[in-house]
């Protein structure tokens, strides 16, 4: 990315159409992969991974490591025998929105009998692979299984509600627990077993194509996850294991109290004290599953804003520093060259910037936020590097047609006085001033180019009702829009994918 010019399409793979209630890792994302060689393009963003809880949403996962079963595409499992044809349901009416709650009452189920299948039958190949997977993914894989296990005996109960000894991990409860619920514990092994298999043939595909996969690293972890649980101190919790500061945004022009996201702070003196291994651990998954990792609130590893966890609000917080240029000096060291981009979004301060340039990380252009502060505007293309990352907006962002027909007259006048053009073909205007911007990668969010309104955005940040369901339409993304992409592409220097026929 740092030497070539490309582009890609931002779309999470719950938004694929497909036979199941949610988007999978399935034939619709290899067809997926070809649509984007088709238009010419080299990048594929997706969201987190993980798998979700209250609200599916990305950025609440129960684990930094492993990956959401409802991804996992079961046609597969009838391929490799673990299911029968006739187990799969009826597909769903093809809809632009997607149903996370048949998805977790069809699809569990069925991957519970897909496993019981698998531990009677499996073939010595399969029944390798997967003792090769959890001895290798031991670090994170053992103690997520458990967790998942106990959150459902307690019935769905928050970690820091369970009986005190599980809770702080006694090593006797930890047995007896472990023995009692060992079924339970080999399913959720198997469930990250069978998606990774997919997900590492997904990448393998996507990369011979000449498609780079581009992953989202949240850079803090949910207050209810096997990774607080299991690493209590590294995070700032009190003797009751509940926290004592958690993180969010200060007051602002958006928000006069703030956000506060109520993720547990790190103690990063703890995290230092063996070289920042936990960190080391995250990254070195991340650049295995994907070649281009965004890392999310690139500012918290300069200084987080800490808020006092008795604090409804984010307005009495203070800034907390954070490490980070050892952090970065020991993924260096490690990694060598980072491919990171850097969500240097929000209050950024020069602290935040110089660390973003010391390792040479790209940060993020949006265009949506360009065009109303006069000509320094950094988001504007004319003050655009190319050591960057442009987008038309963000999945935290309205869709570009939404936001035009939102702005007022005069802010529509000011974006088409910039843009030299009435913008009455809105959001390809916007579209092609991404595309021509000096930004080595440029990032379209599909709605966009399918010139969706505002009611296929993905997330409303500050809400948690109605987000994440946008879903792409069978044959939605048609021949004529594919063809028109590819075009703009090659007209602004981007086309690097495999020539198609035509």
């Amino acid at each position: 990315m740092k030497t070539t010019r490309r582009s890609g399409i931002l779309l999470h793979p719950t938004s694929l159409p497909g036979p199941q209630p949610v988007g999978s890792l399935g034939q619709e994302a290899y067809d997926f992969i070809d649509t984007l060689v088709a238009a010419g393009q080299s990048v594929w963003q997706i969201l987190p991974l993980g798998p979700t809880g209250f609200g599916d949403c990305p950025y609440s996962s129960f684990s930094a490591f492993a990956g959401n079963p409802l991804l996992i595409d079961l046609r597969q499992l009838v391929a490799w025998g673990d299911l029968d044809s006739s187990d799969l349901p009826a597909p769903p009416a093809a809809s632009d929105r997607v149903d996370f709650q048949a998805a977790v009452s069809q699809q569990l189920p069925l991957l519970k009998k897909a496993s019981q299948t698998f531990f009677t039958t499996a073939d010595q190949d399969r029944a390798a692979a997967f003792k090769e997977f959890c001895q290798q993914q031991a670090h994170w894989l053992n103690d997520y299984a458990f967790f998942r296990a106990m959150r459902e005996a307690e019935n769905g109960a928050d970690w820091r509600d369970w009986p005190k000894p599980i809770r702080q991990r006694q090593q006797q409860a930890l047995h007896q627990w472990g023995v009692k619920f060992a079924a339970q514990i080999d399913l959720h092994k198997y469930q990250q077993f069978i998606f990774f298999e997919q997900w590492f043939a997904l990448k393998k595909y996507a990369n011979q194509r000449g498609v780079q996969l581009f992953g989202d690293l949240p850079i803090f972890v949910a207050g209810n996850s096997a990774d607080v649980w299991a690493n209590r101190p590294l995070f700032h919790l009190d003797e009751e294991d509940q926290p004592t500061l958690v993180a969010g945004v200060p007051p602002d022009y958006f928000s006069d109290t703030g956000q506060r996201w109520g993720n547990p702070l790190y103690r990063w003196e703890k995290l230092a004290e063996d070289g920042y291994s936990w960190w080391l651990a995250r990254f070195r998954w991340n650049l295995q599953l994907f070649d281009l990792v965004r890392v999310d609130h690139f500012r918290g590893f300069v200084a987080c804003w800490a808020i006092p966890a008795s604090e409804p609000t984010a307005i009495n917080g203070s800034w907390l520093p954070a490490p980070g240029e050892q952090l970065f000096q020991a993924l260096l060291a490690e990694f060598g060259e980072l491919p990171i981009i850097a969500e240097d979004l929000g209050l950024i301060t020069p602290e935040v910037e110089q660390l973003r340039d010391r390792f040479g990380l790209p940060g993020m252009k949006i265009l949506q936020f360009a065009f109303d502060s006069g000509p320094d505007n950094p988001y504007l293309p004319h003050n655009h590097q190319p050591n960057a990352v442009v987008y038309t907006g963000t999945h935290d962002n309205n869709t570009s047609l939404g936001w035009w027909q939102e702005l007022s007259a005069a802010g529509r006048e000011q974006v088409s006085d910039y843009l030299r053009r009435p913008c009455r073909d809105m959001p390809d205007a916007l579209i092609e001033t991404a595309l021509a911007s000096v930004a080595r990668l440029a990032i379209i969010p599909l709605q966009d180019l399918l010139g969706l309104p505002g009611s296929a955005r993905m997330n409303t940040p500050g809400t948690a009702q109605d987000n994440w369901q946008w879903r792409l339409l069978p044959n939605q993304m048609s021949r004529e829009i594919t063809v028109k992409f590819r075009h703009v592409t090659h007209l602004y220097g981007r086309l690097l994918c495999i020539p198609t026929e035509t």
